[in-house]
């Protein structure tokens, strides 16, 4: 059973980030499944801390940025926007090259809030980073 109230595509996600922290570093959506979103992001200078592996906070803007759109595009956007509301990290193993790809998956999917799970790993398939996100639900009106 598909997650998404309208389902994105690559095209779509990808316009939303023109000009963003996303595309600078160089994320990448790569698979739209029926209930996760997969993207990736280079370990490469753009991404690395002063000892020449993935920065930390590279690889939460990875995880914050799929379970974002994921929870975005499971509600109807002419009537709700989500937003993060907390986010945490366990930085499992470190990525000096290649690429780090992510996939998120909901945990719970509420009228109010989101939870989403999303784990990255690096080339070889081997966990980098375990991240939890939760997003807040928020009417559009709102927000005025």
């Amino acid at each position: 059973m598909s997650i998404w109230h309208e389902r994105p595509t690559i095209e779509a996600l990808d316009e939303s980030h023109e000009n963003t922290l996303v595309r600078h570093i160089g994320i990448e959506f790569t698979e739209i499944g029926d209930d996760y979103l997969i993207g990736r992001m280079p370990a490469d200078p753009r991404t690395h801390q002063p000892y020449g592996i993935v920065h930390g906070g590279a690889s939460v803007v990875l995880a914050e940025t799929l379970g974002s759109c994921g929870a975005a595009w499971a509600v109807d956007r002419e009537k709700f926007l989500c937003v993060g509301q907390e986010i945490n990290a366990n930085h499992l193993r470190p990525v000096r090259k290649g690429w780090v790809t992510g996939t998120a998956r909901p945990i719970h999917l509420g009228r109010r809030s989101h939870v989403w799970g999303i784990e990255l790993c690096d080339e070889s398939g081997r966990p980098s980073c375990i991240s939890r996100l939760t997003m807040a639900v928020l009417d559009r009106g709102d927000l005025r």
